[in-house]
């Protein structure tokens, strides 16, 4: 009974040796069964959301501009030489002592011949063409040089009237000797017409005469005006 029971056994695995022969010989693949991967543990990090601070606008500051101080120039006290009320001129100061000239120096303004005679005692030193006033406005008699003033400015008409020699008081405005009048723009008024009645009341000359006139006369020096 034992015998015939190994002999089945024996024959059976000489059974299954020989499948397992065939299936090693028979050239298929024998299936590889995937091993189960195991999974790899990570760190879970937590991450900051940037924050965006935007930079700030730079304004550029305002270039300031320069201001310009216009250079101080000479003005006369005189507002026009226009003698109507409707402009007004520095009060005159009636307290003051009166000039007394005792020099040789003398001032002739003829306005029938539109001319000025220049004395230094009985000396004739200067001969020039002038203008006087338009319709008699320039007024006849004995004067004498109030005050010099190198370029003197007349507002109501926005003009200068260098080589200033003022002579006297038309109400409250001054009329005086001077030089033919200049523009804002440089050019000169009254030119070409000296030797006729043309200012509103100041004797006028050329630019180079009263400049003379201007350097060599004096505040006092008498100034006659006459037919």
């Amino acid at each position: 009974m034992n015998k015939r029971f190994a002999h089945s056994r024996n024959a059976f695995l000489l059974f299954l040796a020989i499948i397992g022969m065939s299936a090693c010989t028979s050239g298929q693949p024998v299936p590889v069964l995937p091993m189960a991967t195991q999974a790899q543990p990570f760190a879970v990090v937590q991450l900051s959301k940037p924050t965006y601070t935007p930079s700030p606008t730079i304004t550029p500051s305002p270039t300031q501009t320069p201001t310009l101080t216009p250079e101080p120039m000479a003005q006369a006290e005189i507002v026009v030489d226009t003698p109507t009320s409707e402009y007004v001129a520095p009060a005159q100061n009636n307290s003051a002592a009166p000039i007394v000239y005792t020099g040789g120096k003398y001032i002739l303004v003829d306005i029938s011949e539109q001319h000025m005679y220049v004395y230094d005692g009985e000396m004739l030193v200067y001969s020039f063409v002038a203008s006087t006033g338009m319709n008699n406005a320039t007024r006849v008699g004995n004067f004498s040089v109030l005050n010099k003033i190198p370029n003197a400015y007349g507002a109501t008409w926005n003009i200068w009237m260098p080589s200033w020699l003022g002579i006297y008081w038309a109400g409250s405005l001054q009329n005086g000797i001077h030089a033919l009048p200049l523009l804002p723009n440089g050019a000169t008024l009254w030119a070409g017409y000296l030797g006729t009645p043309i200012s509103y009341g100041c004797v006028v000359l050329g630019s180079y005469e009263a400049q003379t006139l201007y350097n060599w006369a004096d505040v006092g020096t008498p100034v006659d005006i006459q037919w």
